[in-house]
């Protein structure tokens, strides 16, 4: 270590130069990279919502989740399936690949839901299929309270 600092302080206008020439060549290649100031990576989810009044969360994980996962997991492209039975209620939160075509992800998931309706208990709301895109959400919240 020690040789490569004499040699350094040695040829220091050749140290100097390097480092110029990385300076220079940084700063070059920064102005020519394309830069966006807020770019839109469409992650979506899709949140399928169901309603069945009085029922308990291990019947609703049995009679709306379960249907509706066997359905849902045919599905291409899904990065991550999750599901949450309540009192009275059930969801499925669908979270995509990046880059895959949202329009066509929600069309799939609608398609899948038809056909899980029919296994459904017949008491059981229509479900509801919501797009959420995480684009949307805002970067920075700035909230002023005062007397």
């Amino acid at each position: 270590m020690h040789a490569l600092i004499a040699a350094a302080v040695h040829h220091q206008r050749t140290v100097l130069l390097a480092l110029l020439f990385v300076l220079i060549s940084g700063a070059l290649t920064y102005i020519g990279i394309p830069k966006e100031s807020d770019p839109d990576i469409p992650i979506p989810y899709i949140y399928v919502s169901m309603t069945h009044d009085g029922i308990s969360p291990e019947d609703a994980e049995r009679m709306l989740v379960r249907p509706m996962e066997q359905q849902l997991r045919a599905i291409e492209g899904i990065k991550e399936m999750t599901a949450t039975a309540r009192q009275g209620s059930a969801s499925v939160t669908l979270e995509f690949e990046a880059g895959f075509d949202p329009d066509q992800a929600l069309l799939d998931v609608r398609e899948k839901v038809d056909q899980a309706k029919q296994e459904l208990p017949d008491d059981t709301d229509e479900p509801s299929v919501h797009e959420i895109n995480i684009a949307m959400f805002p970067v920075i919240l700035v909230t002023l309270a005062g007397p």
